[in-house]
């Protein structure tokens, strides 16, 4: 039987912004203590941006989300997860048909719930539309008219968009694509 909570700790009602995150955080670390938390480094604008480890097992997991500023939902399923895996786990109870205490020994999960908390304040909301990063956004986003600003907006607060700074070799894959026979759009 899959395991969801209705009733969880994560707020899933509301724009989910830095300090929303942050404050989940806090309360699942205090509720948890098996979870450990750390920092992978700090944003443009000097948040803090945490990880969390949860487990203890040799197979080593890491996920990760909003990457992408407007795709702020990413960082609550997230969440939402770690807070059911957490109280699966503390009441000796299954996850997605899975005992969690063996899965808590068998693996090690990083999360880093939010990868671009100064794109996501921007996006619900909770950056000042006065503040000099927003008028810095709001400039960069000029040049992109038919992107809604700032719901539309994926990048960071620099408009450095994340998602394409992994040389993922994209190119060339495509390439061996059409090599096998697919066909080219007008896009392509």
């Amino acid at each position: 039987m899959n395991y969801f909570r209705q009733d969880s700790i994560i707020s899933t009602n509301v724009n989910y912004s830095y300090n929303v995150f942050i404050k989940d955080l806090h309360q699942l670390t205090n509720l948890y203590p098996f979870i450990s938390v750390g920092s992978i480094g700090k944003s443009i604008m000097g948040k803090d941006i945490p990880f969390i480890k949860i487990g203890n097992g040799s197979n080593e997991v890491f996920y990760s989300a909003s990457y992408h500023a407007n795709e702020w939902i990413t960082s609550i399923i997230l969440m939402k997860f770690l807070a059911d895996y957490c109280y699966c786990y503390s009441n000796n109870l299954t996850i997605f048909g899975y005992p969690a205490r063996w899965l808590f020994n068998v693996s090690t999960i990083y999360i880093v719930s939010m990868v671009n908390p100064d794109g996501v304040d921007l996006v619900t909301g909770a950056l000042p539309t006065n503040s000099p990063s927003y008028t810095q956004a709001s400039k960069i986003a000029y040049s992109f008219a038919t992107i809604p600003f700032p719901n539309g907006w994926k990048a960071n607060i620099r408009g450095v968009d994340l998602n394409l700074q992994f040389p993922a070799g994209w190119q060339q894959a495509r390439e061996i694509k059409y090599s096998q026979g697919f066909t080219r759009s007008s896009s392509s």
